[in-house]
C-alpha cells in the first residue's frame, strides 16, 4: 500500500496555527537572526555583500544576459504557438477579476514605485555618464532612453510573467499549493511536500521579505524627501519611522479585507492617481514633445533591441553594464518570487496567450510612455542648458521627481499628488507582499487566516523601521540582488517544467477533441444508417 503524502497546504504546526511549521518558524527565526547580525556588523555585512555582488556581476554577467533573453523568447513562443489557447485552471475556468482591475493590480505590485523613483533620475544618469556615447550629447540622450526602456520594458516583465505563469499553471491547472516548491513537481514528485520543498519556500520567503523591507525603507526615504521639499517638514529618522507605521497600518487594513476588497481597491485607486499625475505632466508640460519622444524612443528601442539586449561590454572592459543592466537583471530575478506569486494569485481563468501578452505588452507600453513624459523632458531641459534637474539627481536622487515639477504651474498640487501616489504604490506593494509571504508560510493556502496576514504585514514594517534606525538597508538590498543568480537557475528549470506540463495538457485536450469528433462521426453515421433502413422498409 502506497504511503499517504501530507501536502504542504495540509500541514499543521505544533501550536495549532494554520501554517507550515518548518517554513513559518524557520523563516521567522532566520529573519530575526539576520537583522540582528546585520545591525551589529553593519559595515562588515555591507562590505561582504558588495564583494559578493561584484564577484557575481564580473563573472556571471553573460549568464544573466543569456537567461533574461531566453525567458523572453520562451514566453513569446508560448504566446504565439499552439499552447496559447490553453487556459489557466482548465478550459472552463473564468477570470476572477475584470481585465482593468487585473492590469491595475499587477502593475502596482510589479514596479509602480520604481517608475516614480527612476523616471527622472535614470535617463539623466545615462545622459551624463552614458554607456558608449559622448556625455551630454543628442546621441547620449537617445542611448539613455534606449537603455531605460531596456531596463524597465519587456525583459523585466518577462521575468515576472514566467514565474506568474508557471505558478498559476501548477496551482490552478494541476491543483498544487501556491508556493515556489510546486514548480519542481515534474522533477521531485511528492518530495516537494517534504524538507526539500520547505527549503525552497524558506529561500523564497527570505528573498521576498528582505526585498520588500528594503524597498519600503528606501521608498519612505523618498516620501520624506518629498514632504521636506514641498512642505519643509523634517525628513529625519523619526519622520521616516512614522511614515512606515502609517503605511503599515493601511497595508494591514488592506490585507485584512483581502484581495478583492483591499488590494484590488487600492491598486485601482493607484492607477487613477497615476493617470492624473501623467495627465498633469502631459498637459502642463511640453505635450507635443512628449508624444514625439514616445514614438521616437519606442522606435529606437525596437530598432536597437537585439544589440542592446545582448551587449555585454566584451571589448571595452568597462563596468557600466554591471552597474546598471546586470544590477537590474539580478534585482528583477530576485524580486520575481514576490511579484510572480502575486500575479499568479490573481490570474486564474486567463488563457496562456492572454496572460503573456497582458503582462508583457500593456505594462511595458505604459512604462515607455511614462518614461518619455518624465525622462525625455528632463533630458531636453538638461540639453538646453538648464542644469537644475542634473544637480538634483547628483545631490539627492529621491528629490528628483519633485524638482522636476517645481517650475510647472500648480507645482504644489502636482507634488502633493506625487507624494500620495508614492505612498499608494508602497501600500499596495506591502499588502500584496504580505499575502505572498503568508501563502508561502502557510504551505500554499490561498486564503489563510486573517491573523497570519496581519503578522506578516506588521513584520514587514517592523523590519524596515529597525533597519532604518540601525542602518543595514543597503546591505540587505545588495544581498537580495545576489540571490538573483541561484534563482536564475531555478527559472531555467521552471521553463522546462512549464513546457513539459503544457505539452501534457495540450495532448490530453487534443485527445479529448479527437474522441469527441469520433463520437460525433459515429453518431452521424448511425443516424444515416437508421434513415436508410427506414426507407428500405
Amino acid at each position: 500500500m502506497a504511503k499517504k503524502v501530507t501536502r504542504s497546504d495540509e500541514k499543521k504546526s505544533i501550536f495549532g496555527l494554520d501554517v507550515n511549521g518548518p517554513v513559518f518558524f524557520t523563516s521567522s527565526i532566520f529573519i530575526i537572526i539576520s537583522i540582528t547580525l546585520t545591525l551589529i556588523f553593519e559595515k562588515q555585512a555591507e562590505k561582504a555583500f558588495k564583494n559578493i555582488q561584484h564577484a557575481v556581476a564580473e563573472n556571471a554577467d553573460w549568464f544573466f544576459i543569456l537567461c533574461i533573453n531566453l525567458f523572453l523568447v520562451f514566453l513569446v513562443y508560448l504566446a504565439a504557438g499552439k499552447y496559447g489557447k490553453l487556459r489557466i485552471g482548465g478550459q472552463k475556468a473564468k477570470p476572477e477579476f475584470k481585465t482593468m482591475s487585473w492590469f491595475a493590480m499587477l502593475f502596482s505590485a510589479g514596479m509602480g514605485i520604481g517608475l516614480l523613483f527612476f523616471s527622472v533620475a535614470e535617463p539623466i544618469k545615462h545622459l551624463i555618464k552614458p554607456a558608449t556615447a559622448e556625455p551630454n550629447t543628442i546621441a547620449a540622450a537617445q542611448e539613455a532612453m534606449n537603455f531605460t526602456f531596456l531596463h524597465w520594458g519587456f525583459h523585466a516583465w518577462a521575468v515576472y510573467a514566467l514565474v506568474g505563469l508557471a505558478l498559476s499553471y501548477f496551482t490552478y491547472s494541476r491543483g498544487l499549493p501556491l508556493t515556489i516548491r510546486s514548480i519542481f513537481y515534474p522533477f521531485l514528485g511528492d518530495k516537494i511536500h517534504g524538507r526539500i520543498g520547505d527549503a525552497i519556500d524558506i529561500f523564497a520567503v527570505l528573498a521576498t521579505l528582505f526585498g520588500l523591507a528594503t524597498s519600503l525603507g528606501f521608498g519612505v526615504q523618498q516620501i520624506a524627501s518629498g514632504l521636506n521639499h514641498v512642505f519643509g517638514l523634517p525628513d529625519g529618522i523619526l519622520t521616516q519611522v512614522l511614515l512606515i507605521a502609517g503605511i503599515t497600518l493601511i497595508a494591514t487594513t488592506s490585507v485584512v479585507l483581502g484581495v478583492d476588497k483591499g488590494v484590488k481597491f487600492l491598486s485601482e485607486w493607484n492607477m487613477r492617481v497615476a493617470v492624473v499625475l501623467l495627465l498633469l505632466a502631459l498637459i502642463l508640460g511640453p505635450t507635443l514633445f512628449i508624444f514625439r519622444s514616445f514614438v521616437e524612443n519606442t522606435g529606437s528601442y525596437l530598432f536597437n533591441f537585439l544589440k542592446i539586449s545582448t551587449w555585454s561590454e566584451t571589448y571595452s572592459g568597462k563596468s557600466w553594464q554591471n552597474d546598471w543592466t546586470v544590477f537590474y537583471w539580478g534585482w528583477w530575478i530576485g524580486w520575481s518570487p514576490f511579484v510572480g506569486m502575486f500575479i499568479a494569485r490573481i490570474s486564474k481563468g486567463r488563457t496562456i496567450r492572454e496572460f503573456i501578452l497582458g503582462v508583457l505588452l500593456v505594462p511595458s507600453l505604459v512604462t515607455f510612455f511614462w518614461m518619455s513624459a518624465f525622462g525625455s523632458v528632463s533630458i531636453q531641459q538638461a540639453l538646453s542648458g538648464d542644469s537644475t534637474i542634473v544637480t538634483a539627481v547628483e545631490d539627492n536622487i529621491s528629490t528628483a521627481l519633485f524638482v522636476f515639477f517645481q517650475d510647472y504651474p500648480f507645482a504644489m498640487v502636482i507634488n502633493v499628488v506625487a507624494v500620495i501616489l508614492i505612498a499608494g504604490f508602497f501600500i499596495t506593494s506591502s499588502d500584496s507582499g504580505s499575502l505572498v509571504v503568508d501563502s508561502l508560510t502557510s504551505g500554499g493556502k490561498i486564503d489563510a487566516p486573517v491573523g497570519q496576514r496581519i503578522f506578516w504585514a506588521v513584520t514587514e514594517g517592523s523590519v524596515a523601521a529597525v533597519l532604518l534606525i540601525g542602518g543595514g538597508l543597503e546591505a540587505l538590498q545588495t544581498a537580495t540582488i545576489v540571490t538573483g543568480l541561484p534563482f536564475a537557475v531555478i527559472l531555467l528549470i521552471m521553463c522546462y517544467s512549464l513546457y513539459k506540463g503544457l505539452k501534457e495538457d495540450l495532448q490530453k485536450l487534443e485527445k479529448k477533441k479527437s474522441e469527441k469528433q469520433m463520437d460525433d462521426y459515429e453518431e452521424v453515421v448511425k443516424e444515416i444508417v437508421e434513415r436508410r433502413n427506414k426507407k428500405d422498409q
